[in-house]
């Protein structure tokens, strides 16, 4: 296996084409597994490791910031700080979070820079090299929202103002580029538009949902991203892991992010379990691994900078990673195209 690499907008670094997901560290995930995966991806020469100040999920008081922290115990242990792309997030809104600065976080500047601080602090690090913002502040559509009804924004922080505070952070070289995730073409533009016109940080990449089940990116949002280099780290690539077969029939495998989380439905709809027998049938009659085929799918766009993997075994780890080696016929993506006509989207 090879790794391949794609630019990361239109910086100098270049980013895995599997990334390193680890929201599940200190939840399903403990600090000795968490170590063994960082060992493992760093070693098959992964080199995007993607966190948040949110994580581990699901999100608990208890919980907040625990992803980070075993990330910086790795990083001061293994002393392989430059060798990593670490990325991670500043939330957005909070209410659902109360612990998380009162269930009042914003996205200006005193938020942003305390974010930031805190962040580095547990990540044991000088420096982010990509620093994103998990969701608008604005009322607009993300995780799984359909349907935009207008609201009153007048109390949002302006989209200007948190690149203001972004290009604080970059100036003082604590963050070395910016991103958006959970974005709608409009926030885009609009963030490219004042990076460019304000002399303030161009974002350099997406973080949104992308897979067989959720293509909706590809609307608006596919185009934007290449032709303005703003590339997506793919997040949901297996669908919470259903892209794999594993929940099919109703199985609820042991300690299975679905068997311990059950509330987490936004890929198992009946539309959206019809579609994945699809997916899974055809995998199967081509002797591909399901999963493997629906990393291959995603990995195969042009549109996409990195597809962000999370595993919580090292058997599916390796194998999430060993994707790279798949490669998707003609014959097998018709064969993808086709159920995507007769299953649209059935999980935004």
């Amino acid at each position: 296996m090879s790794m391949q690499y794609r630019q990361l907008g239109r910086t100098d670094i270049q980013v895995s084409l599997i990334g390193l997901g680890t929201m599940t560290w200190g939840e399903q995930n403990t600090e000795q597994d968490a170590f063994r995966q960082m060992d493992y991806a760093l070693d098959a020469d992964v080199n995007l490791f993607d966190t948040a100040e949110l994580y581990a999920i699901p999100p608990r008081a208890e919980t907040y910031g625990a992803t980070e922290t075993i990330i910086g115990r790795w990083l001061k242990q293994s002393g392989k700080r430059d060798r990593i792309v670490l990325a991670s997030k500043v939330c957005g809104p909070t209410g659902w979070c109360p612990h998380i600065r009162g269930g009042r976080a914003r996205l200006n500047a005193r938020d942003i820079i305390a974010a930031c601080e805190a962040s580095l602090n547990r990540l044991q690090t000088d420096w982010l090299d990509l620093y994103q913002t998990h969701w608008p502040e604005r009322q607009t559509n993300f995780f799984g929202k359909l349907g935009f009804t207008p609201g009153d924004d007048a109390d949002a922080t302006p989209i200007e103002e948190t690149l203001e505070a972004l290009d604080r952070l970059v100036r003082a070289g604590k963050v070395r580029h910016v991103g958006v995730s959970n974005e709608t073409p409009w926030g885009v533009m609009r963030h490219l538009h004042a990076a460019e016109t304000r002399n303030l940080p161009r974002i350099v990449s997406i973080q949104n949902p992308y897979n067989l089940l959720n293509r909706s990116f590809e609307v608006g949002l596919a185009e934007i991203a290449w032709r303005e280099d703003v590339g997506l780290l793919a997040y949901s690539p297996l669908a919470f892991g259903t892209l794999s077969g594993k929940y099919l029939g109703g199985a609820r495998p042991e300690g299975a992010r679905l068997t311990r989380f059950p509330h987490y439905t936004r890929y198992s709809s009946e539309e959206a379990r019809a579609a994945t027998a699809d997916y899974v049938r055809l995998a199967r009659e081509h002797g591909l691994d399901p999963a493997q085929m629906a990393l291959a799918f995603v990995a195969s766009r042009p549109f996409v900078t990195s597809v962000l993997i999370g595993a919580t075994t090292m058997t599916q780890l390796e194998t999430d990673i060993a994707s790279l080696d798949v490669h998707l016929s003609d014959e097998v993506l018709e064969g993808i195209e086709a159920i995507h006509r007769r299953h649209p989207n059935p999980a935004p």
